[in-house]
């Protein structure tokens, strides 16, 4: 199968399960690939014994879907559009670990989506003078402390595009996470930035051409705005709204939160002092707290580094774990076990001993990291 059918497939079942990713995900994994869902339609039940009727039913038409997907693949060709699948190597490794992650990703920049440290920043649309500079701040340190960081948002007005913007100022890539195919912009204003970031980041989204900023697009990309990343970080939001979404699903999926405090009473800090007060953030007050929060401090890998020393002998087993971080750093379980093809308990085991043995450190977001 070539990677223009698999994604072609991807595609039409993407389309045909618009409404229930999670279900897509499932029978992408168990089959392998949306062309093998689509070749075993009628047999559904044999491998899905529990799936539904309507799922039935929904999978026995593709004639439309496939033709919308021949048409948005000419499309991405004209315009320099990546398509990534679920089973492409490009297709972030932190958000394929979502039950709910989308099937294919649509792609515009030059961004490693699966950058060695990755976090969102997110807000209010009512960003006050409070709320840029404390973005200022953090951004402009983290490209000194932390300068392999891609920083996510969602281009909205407000904190998102100040993120985006401070990243661009200090040379981080950033990307735009949208919630609409990459043949408009939203909010129109932004078009200018949007276009830097395609330079130095990048624009993604889950939605084909044509498809318009309708509000529950809105929420449905903030599941991808936590998902690809290790931390969100909320700097400003009122006591309801997106970001706080954002955060509790990034809390779900198993990720670190943090929040900027605020003053008592202001209105654009109730959400993030609602957050720390019910424990639902960790409270920063800089780029130092969060890093030093998140283990990302040079010196506190020195020891492990120094105490491997005393360990050097490492099994067949181990050795390949090594192997595998390796070639990639910072991967995730069920990545190492997929890898090196050891089964996940005793991948488990083996992450263990080597972290004993000062080889490994565990990471914030289930990541594991080689220590040099």
């Amino acid at each position: 199968m070539t990677m223009n059918e698999d994604i072609r497939y991807t595609i039409a079942l993407s389309r045909i399960l618009v409404l229930y990713p999670a279900v897509a995900q499932l029978l992408y994994r168990e089959f392998g690939s949306a062309q093998a869902v689509y070749e075993n339609r009628n047999g559904l039940t044999e491998t899905v014994p529990d799936c539904s009727q309507r799922l039935i039913e929904l999978l026995q038409d593709w004639s439309e879907p496939l033709l919308r997907a021949d048409e948005e693949i000419r499309y991405m060709t004209e315009n320099n559009i990546e398509a990534i699948p679920f089973g492409s190597d490009n297709y972030p490794t932190r958000l394929r670990e979502c039950a709910d992650a989308p099937l294919l990703l649509y792609y515009r920049g030059n961004a490693n989506l699966n950058a060695r440290r990755v976090i969102s920043i997110v807000g209010t649309r009512h960003c006050t003078v409070y709320g840029n500079d404390l973005i200022h701040r953090f951004v402009a340190d983290l490209k000194t402390k932390c300068p392999d960081t891609l920083i996510v948002s969602g281009l909205a007005y407000g904190v998102d595009v100040c993120a985006h913007k401070y990243s661009l100022d200090n040379g981080i890539p950033t990307v735009g996470v949208l919630a609409h195919g990459l043949d408009t912009l939203y909010p129109s204003a932004h078009r200018g930035i949007a276009q830097q970031m395609t330079e130095q980041g990048g624009l993604l989204t889950e939605y084909m051409s044509m498809t318009r900023p309708e509000k529950m697009n809105f929420v449905k990309r903030n599941r991808i705005v936590a998902g690809i990343s290790d931390a969100t970080i909320v700097v400003e939001s009122a006591s309801h709204g997106g970001s706080l979404i954002t955060a509790d699903i990034a809390q779900n999926y198993g990720r670190e939160v943090f929040a900027f405090p605020g003053p008592v009473g202001a209105e654009y800090s109730k959400g993030c002092n609602q957050l720390i007060r019910n424990n639902g953030a960790t409270l920063i007050t800089s780029a130092d707290d969060f890093i030093s929060s998140m283990g990302w401090t040079t010196d506190s890998l020195r020891p492990q580094a120094v105490e491997r020393q005393l360990f050097p002998d490492l099994t067949i087993e181990e050795q390949a774990v090594v192997d595998a971080l390796s070639k990639t750093n910072d991967l995730q379980l069920n990545m190492i076990t997929t890898v090196t093809n050891i089964p996940i308990g005793q991948v488990t085991a083996l992450l263990f001993s080597l972290e004993m043995k000062g080889v490994v450190r565990p990471m914030a977001g289930g990541t594991y990291h080689l220590l040099s």
